[in-house]
This record gives C-alpha cells, sequence and structure tokens, in this order.
C-alpha cells in the first residue's frame, strides 16, 4: 500500500548451425535506445493504437494474421532474466511474445507448445559453452520458462541466452552464490514501486551500471490500475482483474529497455506487495474487506501471471489459491536472506479503512495480539532461520515499513495500519528475537512508501535510550510518485517523534550496499527526475554500519 503522490503522510534454461551472434546484454547507444523507447510509448499507449489493437485481436482471440506470421518474428522482446541463486544453481527465465501488446494478454503467440533451447557459458562471447538443453514453453503458461540449473560451481559467473526457431535473445549474465565458508563480499541493490505512468525506468538502467551482484525486487513490479493521466506513458487497456489483464501489464512493463538491462546484468531475489493484485489487499481479503468469488479468482489469476513473468523456482508455482514465495537464500558464509511475504499471510489491517485512509490514531486494534502480518508458520519459519544463521550478515527483504512510524506531533500516535505499526505484536517478536536470540546484525530491507528512510530498531521504540538491535534500510520508489523532491511533506515531525529515524529522502531511485565481514556500507542513491528520461543518479547519504554493532554511522 503505497500513494503515488511520494507525500509521507499520503496514501504512500545435436546443435543446429552457429546463428548470428545475439545482441549484448549492454545497450551499445544509449540515446538511440531512449529514443526508440520514447516512439514505442507515443505510437503503442495511445488510444488510437489500443483501438486499432482491439479491432485486430479482441480480449481472447488471437489475430487472423499472427498464427502465419509468429514465427517470422523475434520472440524474445519481454528480454531474459535469472533468479533465487544458490552455491550450485540458479534459475534462467523467459517468456515468448512476438507481440507483447496483443490485449488478449498471450503475446501474439498460437496456442501450441514452442521448444526453446538455452545454453550457459563461462564467458560472454560463447566460446566456452558449459550446458545446452531444450525446454518447452506451453500456452497455458503464457509460453514462460523457468529453467532450473543444477549442480554447477559454487561461486561463479555464467551467462545465458534462449533460441527459438532462428531468433536468439540477448545475453543475460548470472552467478552461484560463494560455497559455505566463503566469506566474500556481496554487492546488491535493493528497489520497489516501479509505476508505468509515473516516469521513466532510468533508475532500473542506473543500477544495472553499478554492476551488483544481486538484486532484491521489493514488490509493486506493476501497477493494476487502469489508464491514468500521466505526460509521460499511459497504461494501455483497463484494470487488471483477469489472467489476461494481468499478463498483458506484465508484457507492457518488461518491453521496457531500462528494466531488461537490469534483469539481464544479475540474479533477482524477488518478492511482492500489493500493487501485483490490488492495492491494500490483506491475506485472503480484498481492498474493501470483503473476500467474494471474484476476488478469489482475481487473486488466482495475479498469482498465476506474478509466476510467470518473475524468475522463480517451481517449487513457488501457485498452488490453487496460494504462492509459495517465503524462502531463505545465502551468500556462502557472509549473508543469510530471509525472504518475506508480508502480504499473502497477514490478517485484514486494523481498524480497517475500506480504503479511505491508512493512518489511524490510537487505534487499539493494532495492540491485539492475536492479529499477525506472517502467519504462524512463516513466523516460527524466520525465527528458527535466524537462530540458526551461522552467517555475519542476516538479511530480511520484505516489503512494508518495520520501524515505528508515528505521524503526529505530542502525546497522540499516528500510525499506518498497512505497515508492522498495524501488527505491532508480530514486530514485537521478531524485535525482542533479535536480543533474546542474539540474532546476528539483522538489517530489514524495505519498499513501498516511496521515500527514502535509514532506521535504526531499538529494543523500545518508545525509549530512544534503549538498545539498537538492527537496522532498517527503506527504499524510495523507482518512478511511483513522479519526480518526488528533497524534502518531504511532514518529515520534520516524522523526525521529532521518532528518533530512530535518521534519514528521510522523496526522490526517486534505489539503495546500493556493500556487505563485508568488518562492515556494511549503504548509498542511497537518487535521481533528480524521472518524468524526463536518462537522468544522471547520484548518491544522496552514505551510512556505515560496523559489524557487531547495528547501528547507522553517516560516512
Amino acid at each position: 500500500m503505497s500513494d503515488l503522490s511520494g507525500g509521507l503522510l499520503g496514501e504512500k534454461s545435436p546443435e543446429s548451425p552457429e546463428p548470428p551472434q545475439p545482441t549484448r546484454f549492454i545497450a551499445p547507444d544509449r540515446r538511440a535506445n531512449l529514443a526508440r523507447q520514447r516512439r514505442m510509448s507515443r505510437r503503442i499507449f495511445t488510444g488510437t493504437a489500443l483501438t486499432s489493437l482491439a479491432t485486430a485481436g479482441v480480449l481472447g482471440a488471437l489475430p487472423a494474421t499472427a498464427e502465419v506470421t509468429w514465427r517470422e518474428k523475434d520472440p524474445f522482446t519481454l528480454g531474459i532474466a535469472s533468479g533465487d541463486p544458490t552455491s550450485s544453481s540458479v534459475v534462467l527465465w523467459t517468456r515468448l511474445a512476438v507481440d507483447p501488446h496483443v490485449l488478449d494478454g498471450r503475446g501474439g503467440m498460437p496456442n501450441v507448445p514452442v521448444e526453446v533451447r538455452w545454453e550457459l557459458a563461462s564467458d560472454e562471447s560463447f566460446r566456452s559453452i558449459l550446458r545446452r538443453g531444450t525446454e518447452t514453453a506451453r500456452p497455458e503458461e503464457a509460453h514462460s520458462l523457468h529453467v532450473e540449473l543444477e549442480d554447477l560451481p559454487a561461486g561463479s559467473e555464467f551467462f545465458y541466452r534462449f533460441r527459438a526457431g532462428r531468433h536468439v535473445s540477448p545475453v543475460g549474465r548470472t552467478l552461484t552464490t560463494p560455497p559455505p565458508g566463503d566469506t566474500r563480499s556481496l554487492r546488491m541493490v535493493h528497489l520497489s514501486c516501479s509505476h508505468w505512468e509515473g516516469g521513466w525506468f532510468t533508475a532500473y538502467r542506473r543500477a544495472a551500471e553499478d554492476r551488483p551482484d544481486l538484486v532484491f525486487g521489493l514488490g509493486d513490479y506493476i501497477y493494476e490500475g487502469g489508464p491514468g493521466k500521466s505526460d509521460v506513458r499511459t497504461h494501455p487497456h483497463k484494470l487488471c482483474t483477469t489472467l489476461e489483464d494481468y499478463r498483458l501489464r506484465y508484457a507492457t512493463y518488461k518491453t521496457d529497455p531500462d528494466l531488461q538491462l537490469l534483469h539481464a546484468t544479475a540474479p533477482w531475489i524477488v518478492t511482492w506487495d500489493d500493487h501485483e493484485i490490488q492495492d491494500n489487499w490483506a491475506g485472503q481479503y480484498p481492498k474493501d474487506g470483503v473476500p467474494t468469488d471474484a476476488w478469489v479468482a482475481r487473486k488466482i489469476a495475479a498469482e498465476q501471471a506474478y509466476y510467470e513473468n518473475m524468475p522463480l523456482r517451481r517449487s513457488s508455482a501457485p498452488n490453487g489459491s496460494s504462492i509459495q514465495l517465503f524462502r531463505r537464500l545465502s551468500w556462502g558464509d557472509l549473508a543469510t536472506f530471509h525472504v518475506l511475504d508480508t502480504r499473502q499471510h497477514r490478517d485484514l489491517q486494523a481498524c480497517h479503512d475500506g480504503g479511505k485512509t491508512w493512518w489511524f490514531t490510537d487505534c487499539e486494534e493494532q495492540l491485539d495480539p492475536s492479529r499477525t502480518m506472517l502467519g504462524d508458520r512463516q513466523e516460527q519459519w524466520l525465527l528458527d532461520g535466524m537462530t540458526e544463521s551461522t552467517a555475519t550478515w542476516n538479511l530480511i527483504p520484505q516489503s512494508v515499513f518495520f520501524a515505528r512510524r508515528d505521524n503526529a506531533a505530542g502525546p497522540t500516535s499516528t500510525l499506518s495500519s498497512d505497515g508492522w505499526d498495524g501488527y505491532r505484536p508480530s514486530r514485537d517478536t521478531l524485535v525482542d528475537a533479535f536480543s533474546e536470540r542474539q540474532i546476528a546484525n539483522p538489517v530489514v530491507l524495505t519498499g513501498d512508501v516511496h521515500v527514502h528512510f535509514a532506521n535504526e530498531i531499538k529494543s523500545d521504540f518508545l525509549d530512544p535510550d534503549s538498545r539498537t538491535v538492527g537496522v532498517e534500510l527503506v527504499t524510495t520508489s523507482i518512478t511511483s510518485g513522479g519526480d518526488g523532491g528533497d524534502t518531504v511533506n511532514g518529515e520534520e515531525v516524522v523526525y521529532a517523534e521518532n528518533p530512530h529515524i535518521k534519514y528521510i529522502r522523496g526522490r526517486r531511485g534505489y539503495v546500493l550496499s556493500e556487505y563485508s565481514t568488518d562492515e556494511l556500507r549503504v548509498d542511497f542513491k537518487t535521481l533528480p527526475a524521472v518524468t524526463r528520461p536518462d537522468a544522471e543518479i547520484g548518491i544522496d547519504r552514505t551510512y556505515v554500519v560496523p559489524a557487531g554493532e547495528p547501528a547507522l554511522h553517516e560516512a
């Protein structure tokens, strides 16, 4: 749940002859690339174009010419990706679409399986191919592929590509994580909230230029709403409620060259937030708090589309009306990643607002110990995993604001029911565990709120002098909320009422962090604007967190 205003108090994987060499994953001509992107946006996402598309292929109907000509067209228009790396395995992803903008969400592909070949090499020019194979892209999964490669050497860099017919995909870079016992450093970014209409996805390109080892996507990868009023580009079609709608929406976002570049640069580890289905949904409840058969059908459709479009393992494929997203990965003995799902297992938001506001004063329901953010199974899984971890750092990638954030001056407290403030006993359980179980260096990674924050996690948020037991690094949005600003509405009050909040900035960007056995160094990176393309990135603030001393030190 986050608004588009950027305001703090607002909503928030015998060979045929070698084909021509494929396109490298680093675009050689950024200026030409941006020009193509702008032309595409003007040409495709206008009412006139949508009318002609609807005429050619109305929902669920494949255009007559597509069955004949699809083999002649490039099926890799949505790019490639990799994800969920371990020390011996990684997932390779692609989804075939010769025309991403067909309204039925099938990408101009026929209703038949398509054989796709994949190759894994140790070099970008593919002179040394390590593995190759064939997988079947099936129409019932929108011709997506999730190739799980096993028994790979640990701590290694690889390059991969796909082939379908005579077409070859761009080349992607991926890796396996270091083996147990290895403590080599880690360079990573975490990011969130990319609204198509909010601006250009320049931050994705700038993150790729930082050459991270890993990318953590913390939710709101798409926005589900219908066309809005934007001077940059608008959503095609309508509000997403069906499988066709969600497939089309992912296809739209995945045509963006900056997003494609970051996916091809490093493996992603993802979780979701609310806009992958509907703003402010919670567990079994839609935004209005009234579950219906239509809502269940919509949720199932959105979960299917999410899996089809993310580089997830088959263990995360939807099962009925649920999808398995909380999972644990690691970077040798340096870091353990406890990836959370803060949407699917929560209770309905306290003092439920019916979609009117997320901030409540003296909402007693926020203190109800029977209410949960994670659900019993996920919470116990997290506690056990943190306790058993022997890594230097325990990272908790998740979606919603963790630290206490009081937005009212004086003795009155105004807190958000959608973040962990709305599930305070659940948060207390984790914070108490950080101390009582002596969890090593907890770092919570957060998105959702369209604003950079750097927070210290206190053993008692109401006592500024209580022990600091961890830190929270909140990333601003990629584009959501438009350009944003250097100051944020109400930040003076937030600073005054929450001494553990050390930094707030409302520009767009992402968080770059580097972990070693000695320290965490984190750069909060920002763009001056996203409503114009190709803006330069800058470091707005840098903090250092010494290992064994979980506190923020400004560099």
